[in-house]
């Protein structure tokens, strides 16, 4: 076959194929046609959504620190681990994975600048600076609680406040764990011996009949007091707590507490709005806490004020409470004269039936936690104010007596004050490694023996 033949056969067929497929389109309907979709991103090159916009109405608590740098856990269907509440610290096998956070330069600069200042107080007595070696300094001075508590907030008091008698204070529960290189052997000075390895009794009120009116001639006791500090279970201390807190927690004590009867029924007063006046009838009464202690205010617990804080107290000012001071709760049984047993069993009443309604913050070892390692354990403190010019006219035999029995003597106002008339405020020391009932009874004994002695010396 030549080529001319060749080349007419492909022509042939090249227009059969054209006019089949010109009439294959004219048979389509326009919605038969798919057109091709642009512009649409294939899955895997999804970018991330960018400039989302915030929810505004969600308030953001400054005092929590954001955690950076969590890398993403990616379909893991395990159950979620149970949350730690605040006042619950980290277990001991879990200590050092809790420990992720840095101080920051500037904070460790004013660590710095303040271990270098106690180092140079060399009047000072606190037991900051007894057991903050530079060793402890150094191995404690970059660490950071979950809620970003540091080392200075924790000595910032005893820094600025070089009269101190302890120095230290805890901004939320989990300093006394990640803190306690310095903690455990300042409690272990004050609360007499109680160790590390030590763990604080169960509470035990005891035989509440066994407490007596320690003088019932009225002679030397002007009057007597008994109180406990307590902490809200879920909630962080002072330094840590937002404004909202301070408000919900006040909430939710006003309430509990409006629900009191009997003896104990009585009514709250707010600090916001108080009056001057009213507010300054109630502190020379010794009803109320007073306002700006620069031992509080250098430790940061102050904020908001006056917000969140007030006061309960019952038709008779026998029975108050305080909140929001340097504890959460400071429930205190208080009358004129030197009946112990009375005051007491009052405060036991209120303590058993305001548990009932609040939960509060306790740990195995340490027992009720509080803002001040001074009030840990029973966190009871039982007091008097009494007279005794003759005792009290040689200190350093009263500092003997009351050192027997683990007994504290104070000014009138209390801690960091002067005796007004030769009125002193003479408390239990010990709250740990004992019970309620032993830590009151301790008191029982001193007062008694301390009139016996006053009596002899007439």
């Amino acid at each position: 076959m030549g080529n001319k033949s060749v080349l007419v056969i492909f022509l042939v067929i090249g227009v059969i194929s054209g006019v089949t497929v010109w009439l294959f389109l004219d048979r389509l309907s326009p919605t038969d046609v798919v057109p091709i979709e642009e512009d649409v991103p294939i899955e895997h090159d999804v970018p991330i959504e960018e400039d989302v916009p915030i929810e505004e109405d969600v308030p953001i608590e400054d005092d929590v620190p954001i955690e950076e740098d969590v890398p993403i856990e990616e379909e893991d269907e395990s159950p979620a681990e149970p949350q730690k509440t605040d006042d619950e610290p980290p277990a001991p096998d879990r200590q050092e994975s809790s420990i992720t956070k840095m101080a920051d330069a500037a904070t460790i600069a004013k660590l710095e600048e303040g271990f270098k200042k106690l180092e140079a107080a060399t009047t000072c007595k606190s037991l900051l600076k007894k057991y903050l070696t530079k060793e402890v300094f150094d191995q404690l001075k970059t660490k950071k609680t979950n809620l970003g508590a540091t080392l200075l907030d924790v000595i910032q008091s005893g820094v600025e406040n070089l009269d101190s008698g302890i120095g230290i204070y805890a901004p939320d529960a989990q300093a006394y764990s990640l803190f306690s290189p310095l903690f455990d052997p300042i409690i272990e000075d004050y609360h007499k011996g109680f160790k590390q390895t030590d763990k604080h009794p169960n509470k035990d009120f005891g035989d509440v009949n066994q407490f007596i009116d320690v003088d019932p001639d009225r002679k030397f006791v002007i009057s007597t007091r008994v109180r406990c500090g307590r902490s809200m279970e879920g909630y962080p201390f002072n330094p840590c707590l937002t404004e909202a807190q301070y408000k919900e927690m006040e909430d939710k004590v006003s309430s509990t507490l409006s629900n009191l009867e009997g003896e104990l029924k009585g009514t709250y007063f707010p600090l916001t709005g108080m009056t001057k006046e009213v507010q300054q009838k109630l502190i020379d009464d010794h009803f109320l806490f007073k306002e700006g202690d620069r031992f509080l205010q250098a430790a940061n617990a102050c904020r908001f004020w006056p917000t969140g804080r007030g006061i309960f107290h019952n038709d008779n000012k026998t029975f108050l409470v305080w909140v929001n001071e340097e504890d959460h709760l400071r429930i205190i049984s208080m009358q004129m004269g030197g009946d112990l047993g009375q005051v007491y069993r009052r405060l036991v009443t209120a303590v058993n039936d305001i548990e009932k309604r609040v939960p509060f913050s306790h740990h195995e070892r340490l027992g009720f936690l509080t803002f001040c390692p001074t009030n840990l354990g029973t966190t009871v403190r039982a007091s008097v104010h009494i007279k005794l010019p003759k005792l009290a006219a040689n200190r350093e035999k009263l500092e003997e007596v009351a050192s027997r029995y683990s007994l504290q003597v104070r000014g009138t106002r209390g801690e960091h004050t002067e005796a007004e008339g030769g009125i002193y405020d003479i408390s239990n020391k010990r709250r740990m490694g004992l019970t309620e009932f032993q830590a009151v009874k301790e008191m029982q004994d001193g007062i008694i023996e301390m009139i016996k002695i006053e009596k002899e010396m007439q």
